[in-house]
């Protein structure tokens, strides 16, 4: 318990600091240097029907970032993040070799440099060297994994290039994969992420090009082409994408394809979208895979397919969202099937997700979630699973 209050007060006291240091920062012109803090303590429990105990964790996930002034284009930033297990609620497999008889929480404690890099813009230039975010769209394929606590970052070097209002071209070379798991399963990588966004009046058009390649000495490129479109119009919302995939491996070579659909509509307060999202397989041996997305975002929030089957994965859902008591609540459904269906593995199940979030004035925020899982086909691998958070979050 003495290490938990050491860092209760640490964290109380670099909650203060930073408190001053913005409120002075706010009467000052935007070209100055920048301290703030970013703190999130959560609970989540997890049920399953396997092996595994019920696992619970409450921990604290505080981010400490300072941006420095900029001198003739150039600017830094360094970040530093911490994650703790508080009050003794650690009863959870971490992923990093404890807890292994309890159900899996992807949130390990680790203390590391969660960003460092030093930027240069001049005009419609932006160039990033070192370790930094990167997200790109909707995070389907590129993302933060921002929902764990030791979010996803890379060491990687970064030009956005703003041709004009309505194009926009990115480029970034990824030679780290800084994971949520801490430092211990990092991966050396030789990523090539080029993505290309045109703005028209009915939507954003995006084509994208993602050449992964975990840097082990041997042949194992993923390689991802597709494109995209989203858009409103009125109070309808829509949006589609088209990828292949092709992969390269010592063992084996496959190649598959991603399609997605999505139509909504916006009442006067809720919103109701309707989708589909296809992760196909080659021969129920090998599914599409997007290693480096926020998958947590999508395909049900009790991360049952993180890992597409091998079978693929047809995801058909439905989402109601909208505003109550100062707040942000949704609820979806999801009802999952192989694409390419074995003669063990075709239903994969449904899932319900619930969330609540409200903030409170500027810099505080509190939420309630909600996922549960109901397997299909035995030979899937699935069971049933429940998963609840609670958590209130401040930044200064």
């Amino acid at each position: 318990m003495q290490p938990v209050l050491k860092i209760s007060k640490l964290t109380a006291l670099i909650l203060l600091a930073s408190s001053s240091v913005s409120v002075s920062a706010t009467s000052e012109p935007e070209n100055k240097a920048k301290a703030s803090v970013d703190a999130n303590l959560r609970y989540e429990g997890v049920n399953q029907e396997n092996a595994s105990n019920d696992a619970s964790a409450l921990t604290l996930r505080t981010r400490l970032n300072y941006t420095s002034a900029n001198y003739h284009g150039f600017s830094g930033v360094v970040e530093f993040e911490d994650s703790r297990q508080i009050a003794g609620v650690s009863d959870y497999n971490d992923t990093v070799g404890n807890g292994s008889q309890y159900s899996v929480i992807a949130d390990p404690e680790s203390t590391e440099l969660d960003q460092a890099f030093v930027q240069y813009q001049q005009g419609k230039v932006i160039a990033k060297v070192g370790r930094q975010v990167i997200t790109l769209d909707n995070h389907r394929y590129v993302g933060h994994v921002g929902w764990r606590q030791d979010r996803q970052t890379f060491d990687a070097a970064t030009v956005d290039y703003a041709a004009s209002e309505n194009i926009k071209i990115s480029y970034s070379y990824i030679n780290k994969r800084n994971r949520i798991f801490a430092q211990a399963k990092d991966l050396h990588s030789k990523d090539h992420l080029l993505n290309f966004a045109y703005k028209t009046p009915y939507g954003q058009l995006t084509a994208y090009s993602y050449l992964l390649e975990i840097d082990e000495g041997a042949s194992n490129g993923l390689d991802t082409f597709g494109v995209s479109f989203s858009g409103h119009k009125d109070k309808f919302l829509y949006s589609a994408q088209l990828a292949t995939q092709s992969a390269e491996s010592a063992v084996s070579d496959y190649s598959t394809k991603y399609m997605a659909i999505e139509g909504g509509y916006k009442f006067d307060t809720v919103t109701l979208k309707l989708g589909a999202e296809i992760l196909a397989s080659d021969d129920a041996m090998y599914g599409f895979s997007t290693p480096l997305a926020t998958l947590h975002k999508f395909n049900g929030w009790t991360d049952q397919f993180l890992s597409t089957p091998k079978e693929g994965l047809v995801d058909l859902y439905a989402s109601i969202s909208g505003k109550a008591f100062g707040g942000a609540w949704a609820v979806v459904l999801h009802d999952f099937s192989a694409d390419e269906a074995s003669t063990t593995v075709d239903d994969l199940g449904t899932e319900i997700n619930a969330v609540y979030t409200k903030k409170f004035s500027k810099n505080y925020s509190a939420g309630i979630k909600y996922a549960a899982y109901s397997a299909g086909d035995v030979a899937s691998g699935k069971v049933d699973t429940d998963k609840f958070w609670l958590w209130v979050g401040a930044k200064f």
